[in-house]
């Protein structure tokens, strides 16, 4: 089935419950974080991360994964949003989904398979930096001439001692007692002296009140013509296409984590459907976060009820318990998203960076670089053209030839590697057309032609032969490579014999 209903056999309730709480609570200033990135209103923000988060915790390919309210998405929608008002994202967002939707009905998210390793090092790098670099925009205060500046004196060492004393907490806690999760104990513990001592610091209320009511259903106000899907469409096809790649290699993370697989094609059509009811509802959409769903994965959580309580906590949270949430001290989040910072960043990439391939760790840097300077999306996407172009490019140079005659003066050509694009102008190189004897005989029994490109180059050489008077005959070649061939002439013959049974990317397969 595509879409299940959760098992909840062999469920760590605690781990669940006590997991989703803190998730729900680091949901909080992101959400409203990156509502004010996209240019709206703190609980267009909060709606996108409860609904979304809900929806694809009950439906999605990967239990334990979290979703929400993304930046990755917001710096896409803030340019929407300032031309075109707050109603055509909406309308954006419900696009996103539905394209979302095609993608997963598709089966198009088993191709997050064709990600390299280094890329996903890199984007996971990047991400960490990313994380830990937004968390310096909350030890900055209002200006009294306006805008933004950094804290000083005692309100900053306040806010660095808590920071502090927060990291400690998650970081020792768990060598004394896994009992109850470390996040969730730093803040609890943070926010009870800070209330407790009257500690004159930062909280979740001073970014905004997220005071609200339930969402209400809204179709969009926008005209429903032509000219608007013009509009909303890049933009759609832009959100649709981050939010599936940082969901897909999230989702690829904790399966590495926690040693399971989860369904690409199911969180493609999950995180569409979420986008749809977000953009009917008022939300500004979301995709899966890392932080979050590291936070939730370490904490123990493995189940789809950690998700499924952030959702309902975060829609608790705006409903009744504003007033309270409000009162944590933003220090608390801030070093947590910071522990989460150093745990999602790959260290051990420091040590395999003179061990791998050079061209494997210019990738890796590469791709952690533009995470941090663009954005995820155009980071990835270089990635994997760089990787696919140094494939390629060592796979051309691979192709040999080895060269013999036998007793009869017949020329043995033994071709060995794949033939394909990149390679084909080597491959025609190796012939000496002009000084080799009448009969000449390729051999293809240790190379595979793997495009087009590969069998143009075959028919190319042959009609040179041919054209030289010289009879060439192709040894191991498939079947479906001597049907296009015939075109060369009668000049060329093809020796079926123990030919392999494989086809070319000419073929229609399923």
């Amino acid at each position: 089935m595509i879409f299940d209903l959760p098992s909840y056999k062999n469920v760590n309730y605690k781990n669940e419950i006590l997991s989703g709480l803190t998730v729900a609570l680091a949901l909080v200033p992101e959400a409203v974080a990156f509502a004010f990135v996209a240019g709206v209103a703190p609980l267009v923000g909060l709606y996108a991360a409860f609904m979304v988060c809900l929806i694809t915790s009950i439906f999605g390919g990967r239990p334990g994964m979290i979703s929400g309210a993304a930046g990755a998405l917001a710096v896409v929608m803030v340019s929407l949003v300032q031309q075109h008002g707050v109603e055509y994202l909406f309308a954006a967002v419900v696009l996103m989904g539905l394209i979302q939707i095609i993608f997963g009905l598709l089966r198009l998210g088993k191709y997050i398979r064709l990600v390299p390793e280094p890329v996903i090092y890199g984007f996971v790098n990047g991400l960490a930096i990313v994380i830990g670099m937004a968390q310096f925009n909350h030890l900055k205060t209002k200006a009294a001439e306006g805008g933004l500046e950094w804290m000083t004196g005692t309100p900053l060492m306040l806010m660095l001692g808590l920071i502090a004393a927060t990291m400690v907490i998650i970081y020792f806690l768990p060598k004394l007692t896994k009992a109850v999760p470390a996040a969730l104990t730093s803040i609890l513990v943070v926010s009870l002296v800070v209330i407790g001592f009257g500690i004159d610091t930062k909280t979740v209320g001073d970014l905004a009140s997220i005071q609200g009511g339930l969402p209400q259903f809204h179709i969009p106000n926008v005209p429903w013509n032509w000219e608007t899907f013009k509009i909303i469409f890049p933009y759609s096809l832009i959100l649709a296409g981050v939010g599936l790649i940082e969901s897909l290699l999230t989702l690829t993370l904790l399966d590495e984590l926690t040693e399971t697989r989860g369904r690409s094609n199911k969180e493609s059509l999950a995180q569409g459907a979420a986008n749809v009811v977000t953009g009917f509802f008022g939300g500004m959409g979301g995709c899966a976060m890392i932080g979050q769903s590291i936070i939730n994965v370490t904490s123990g959580a493995r189940a789809r009820v950690s998700g499924i309580v952030a959702g309902s906590a975060l829609l608790c949270f705006i409903l009744f318990a504003a007033p309270l949430i409000e009162r944590v001290p933003v220090a608390t989040l801030v070093g947590l998203m910071f522990m989460v910072s150093i745990g999602t960043f790959e260290w051990t990439s420091f040590r395999i960076l003179h061990r791998i391939p050079k061209a494997d760790a210019a990738v890796l840097i590469i791709v952690t670089s533009l995470t941090v300077i663009f954005d995820l999306a155009i980071a990835v996407v270089v990635g994997v053209i760089v990787s696919s172009l140094v494939f390629a490019w060592q796979s051309a140079i691979r192709i040999r030839a080895r060269k013999f005659v036998d007793a009869d003066g017949v020329k043995h050509y033994e071709i060995w590697g794949p033939l394909f694009f990149a390679s084909t102008a080597n491959f025609q190189e190796k012939f000496d057309l002009q000084n080799d004897p009448k009969e000449v005989i390729i051999d293809f029994k240790d190379s595979r032609i793997a495009d087009h490109s590969g069998i143009e180059a075959v028919q190319k050489v042959t009609e040179r032969y041919a054209k030289l008077g010289k009879r060439v005959r192709l040894r191991h070649l498939s079947e479906d490579c001597r049907k296009l061939l015939n075109k060369a002439g009668t000049m060329v013959e093809v020796n079926v014999m123990e030919d392999p049974t494989y086809t070319v990317a000419d073929d229609k397969l399923d």
